[in-house]
């Protein structure tokens, strides 16, 4: 008799079969987000519509995140860090929570960091971080950015009505309302700038609403431009990035929504910093977020932050070269060999399997040709040729850091449509596709960053250098990270 294969083998070698959610993912789908995902997986980058119609996999870490954003809406706060390889779809589960957050009533705000935009700085590009935050600030009804002024308006209209139920001055119901943001850092100023845009509102005054408006998207960059403006002393600045969202988180809650949600991308630009102090400063706000999320010092607020396993894990430039963060941010040792912990603070994001790539591209051919059989120029046999051909080329890469394969994917589709003459045998043989590489684990460019960083790392050179003269070995800064961190510091001829 033979052997019965196992479950998981009988489930490979069947062929995949589609269900009803599967079968209709596109006979709802707008015109707009069809063209929207389409052109963004053309290009290799993650659409801002229509997640929904491709979303496949990781449903245990989508759970997670949604478990936190309950406890956000009941006063809580969260902090997140996924993990994943280049290429793995770090980017897609981001905008996937944005848009479930979006759903649950929250305010999100998201961002990638880059260069000159980082959490902490002295010459302006932590403000310039907030600043694009707010920028693409976004809700249900303003999903595409662009909803500060929606939010204040939001909470406006609310006190001016419940002022006119009650025979009372709306000025003073709103400092009434917003009392409770005084007890943080710049509550009195943001609270003095939401009565500005009341006063610039009640008489006619746009350049007044304007200005309240640019106070809290960061615009000002001195306070005499502020205090001239609006009569206030403090602006947002490089130091109070931190304590600005947490205002906008509470001033969220009290407009009626369920908190904010923050999404930081594109965090191992904080790796490739070229200076050693530059990047122990930005990992010291971080811990700062983290123990005030963790002890309960931050409410109604949730960040969600993702990097690669080199800006978690390198013990020289990530986030365990900070002895705090190594400890704080350290795997339940009882997780592994199948068992899975993701209650922790950190989320590897897992990689997809064979049959969700194949729901995906599924997913991806109904999209562009809609649902009737009669007008899909790609069947099933050519998806199963296609899947086959990138693993006889790259391995099981093709289905564990997909991004190469959805945009060869999508590329040969257009061209189905645009050729309907064209065997899609044909083509599929033409298909190339490469394994993902990390530019990220190569240091930053030193000419990106600012005078400020480049001070410091030849400050960094000087000291390891005198260190290496002297004989004395070289000792450890106070977070944690060696002082020769840099690259080539400890060479010798």
């Amino acid at each position: 008799m033979a052997p019965q294969p196992s479950p998981l083998e009988a489930k490979r070698d069947r062929p995949p079969q589609t269900d009803s959610t599967i079968a209709h993912v596109s006979q709802k789908i707008r015109t707009r987000d069809r063209d929207a995902i389409l052109q963004a997986l053309r290009t290799g980058v993650v659409p801002r519509r229509g997640l929904q119609h491709i979303q496949v996999g990781r449903a245990d870490e989508v759970a997670a995140i949604v478990k936190d954003l309950e406890g956000i809406a009941d006063g809580g706060a969260s902090i997140r860090f996924a993990i994943g390889e280049y290429g793995s779809g770090k980017t897609f589960f981001l905008h996937l929570l944005r848009v479930v957050a979006m759903e649950q009533r929250f305010v999100c705000m998201h961002a990638d960091l880059a260069p000159d935009r980082r959490l902490f700085a002295t010459k302006g590009q932590a403000r310039s971080l907030y600043a694009e935050l707010a920028r693409n600030m976004a809700t249900r009804s303003k999903p595409d950015g662009g909803a500060l002024s929606s939010l204040v308006e939001r909470f406006i209209g609310a006190a001016a009505e419940e002022a006119g139920a009650q025979e009372v001055d709306v000025e003073d119901l709103i400092s009434e309302r917003l009392s409770s943001l005084q007890e943080l850092v710049g509550g009195y100023d943001f609270a003095q700038v939401i009565a500005a845009y009341w006063r610039g509102h009640s008489t006619e005054n746009p350049v007044l609403q304007a200005d309240a408006v640019r106070w809290l998207r960061g615009v000002f960059s001195t306070r005499t431009e502020a205090r001239n403006a609006l009569g206030v002393r403090t602006i947002v600045d490089d130091a109070g990035v931190y304590d600005q969202l947490k205002l906008l988180a509470r001033f969220s809650r009290l407009a009626g929504y369920s908190g904010l949600f923050v999404c930081l991308d594109e965090m191992v630009n904080l790796y490739k910093l070229a200076s050693t102090r530059a990047r122990t400063s930005n990992y010291e706000q971080i811990l700062r977020i983290l123990n005030d999320v963790l002890q309960g010092g931050a409410e109604g607020i949730g960040f969600l932050l993702c990097g690669t396993p080199e800006f978690l894990s390198d013990t020289r430039r990530g986030l365990f070269s900070y002895a705090a963060l190594e400890s704080r941010l350290a795997e339940n040792r009882f997780a592994g060999d199948g068992l899975v912990d993701l209650s922790g603070p950190v989320i590897r994001l897992g990689n997809l399997q064979p049959e969700d790539l194949y729901v995906l591209l599924h997913k991806l051919t109904q999209i562009q040709f809609g649902n009737e059989p009669e007008d899909c120029l790609l069947p099933e046999e050519g998806i199963r040729a296609f899947m086959e051909h990138c693993s006889t080329r790259i391995g099981d890469a093709y289905f564990r850091t997909p991004r190469s394969t959805i945009r060869e994917f999508v590329g040969l589709l257009a061209v189905l449509v645009q050729n309907p003459e064209t065997s899609w045998e044909e083509l599929v043989g033409r298909v190339h596709v490469d394994v993902e590489s990390n530019p990220d684990l190569e240091p930053g460019d030193p000419d990106l960053f600012d005078d400020d960083d480049n001070g410091e790392a030849e400050s960094d050179t000087e000291e390891e250098a005198a260190a290496e003269t002297s004989g004395g070995a070289t000792g450890s800064n106070s977070g944690g990270a060696s002082s020769d961190d840099d690259d080539l510091a400890s060479f010798k001829l």
